[in-house]
C-alpha cells in the first residue's frame, strides 16, 4: 500500500544515548544518499524539516555514570516529541532519522500521546539486534541508547519513561521486539517480566520473516490505532549494513530487512517511522546510508510489482 500522506522528515542527530562516536552524522548521510529524490519519485509528498538540537558531548560532563547526559538526552527528547505531535496534527507521516535509539523516547511519546488525546492506543513494533530493555539500575554501560525500549514500557528513569501523557507510552501487550540476537542477562529478566512478545534470530530463522512480521503486525494492531515502527540498522547483518553504531554478526539479511518493511507498509496501519544508529564513520562508500533509504522506501510501499 502507497503512502496517501506527506511524509515529513525530522533528524535527530543524537550522539550522547552511545559509546561510539559517529551516529550523530546518521541524518546527513540519509539526505546525501538521496532520501527526499527517491522518496518524491514515487509520487509521496516530502518535507524536510530540518533536525531536532542535539548538545554536543564535548561540551558536557555526564553527571551520572548509570545514565549518562539523562539530562540533555530527555530535553531532546522532549523537543522531538513536540515536532512529533505537530506533524502528526498537520496529518502528515513523521520519518525520525537517527542518531543513536536512545531519540525513540520521544518519537514514541510524541505519537502515544497524540493518540492518547484522541482516546486511541498505539502498538510498538522494536527492530533491534539489543534489547534496549536495560535501566539505570542493571546498565553495564550507562549508555541510554540501550533503555529506550525500557522507557516505552514505562521502566527506567523517570524523565525519560513519563515523557508521553500516558505512562507506560505503549502496553506490552501491543509490543513487539523483532531480531533481537545480543541482550543482557538483566535485560532478559525484564523482557520476561513486561511480557511483551520476543521474535528473536532464531525465531526468524526457524518461522521466516514473513510469519514473524505477520504475527508482529497483528499483535501490535489488536485493539490500538496502529503501530509505530522504530527499526535500528544494526538488526541487520554487518556485511547488509556496517556503518552502524553498534554492529553484531548474525543479524537480518537485505530480504529479511526489507521484508520487515513491506509487511508495515501492505498493514495501512503504521503511524510512524524511525531509523537510527547510522554511522557513517563506520560505512564505506554510504553504503549503509544508501540501504536505509531503500528501506524507507519499502516502507512506503514500493513494490517490484
Amino acid at each position: 500500500m502507497m503512502m496517501q500522506k506527506t511524509v515529513s522528515l525530522l533528524g535527530v542527530p543524537m550522539d550522547l544515548g552511545g559509546g561510539l562516536r559517529g551516529v550523530d552524522m546518521g541524518p546527513s548521510a540519509i539526505r546525501i544518499a538521496g532520501l527526499e529524490e527517491e522518496v518524491r519519485a514515487l509520487g509521496i509528498e516530502f518535507e524536510d524539516l530540518g533536525n531536532v538540537p542535539v548538545p554536543r558531548p564535548e561540551s558536557r560532563q555526564p553527571r551520572d555514570p548509570q545514565a549518562r547526559f539523562l539530562t540533555e538526552i530527555a530535553n531532546c527528547c522532549r523537543r522531538l516529541r513536540t515536532r512529533v505531535e505537530r506533524v502528526l496534527d498537520e496529518e502528515h507521516f513523521p520519518l525520525v532519522i537517527g542518531g543513536d535509539h536512545s531519540i525513540a523516547c520521544g518519537t514514541v511519546a510524541g505519537i502515544s500521546s497524540w493518540y492518547h488525546a484522541r482516546q486511541e492506543k498505539i502498538g510498538l513494533i522494536w527492530f533491534d539486534a539489543h534489547g534496549d530493555m536495560n535501566t539505570p539500575k542493571t546498565t553495564l554501560s550507562g549508555n541510554i541508547h540501550g533503555m529506550p525500549l525500557a522507557s516505552a514500557l514505562g521502566y527506567g528513569a523517570p524523565e525519560l519513561a513519563q515523557m508521553g501523557d500516558l505512562t507506560p507510552m505503549v502496553r506490552p501487550e501491543n509490543t513487539v521486539l523483532v531480531g533481537v540476537h545480543s541482550l543482557d542477562p538483566a535485560e532478559r529478566d525484564l523482557i520476561r517480566e513486561s511480557g511483551m512478545k520476543v521474535f528473536t534470530v532464531r525465531h526468524v530463522d526457524m518461522l521466516g520473516m514473513h510469519r514473524v512480521m505477520r504475527e508482529a503486525v497483528e499483535i501490535a494492531t489488536q485493539g490500538t490505532a496502529g503501530f509505530h515502527l522504530s527499526f535500528d540498522l544494526d538488526g541487520c547483518d554487518p556485511v547488509v549494513a556496517p556503518g552502524v553504531g553498534t554492529p553484531v554478526r548474525g543479524g537480518m539479511t537485505e530480504r529479511e530487512a526489507h521484508l520487515v518493511m513491506e509487511h508495515a507498509a501492505e498493514s495501512g496501519k503504521m503511524l510512524g517511522l524511525e531509523l537510527t544508529e547510522i554511522n557513517p564513520i563506520q560505512d564505506m562508500r554510504n553504503a549503509t546510508a544508501e540501504f536505509a533509504v531503500e528501506l524507507c522506501l519499502s516502507a512506503l510501499g514500493k513494490i517490484v510489482f
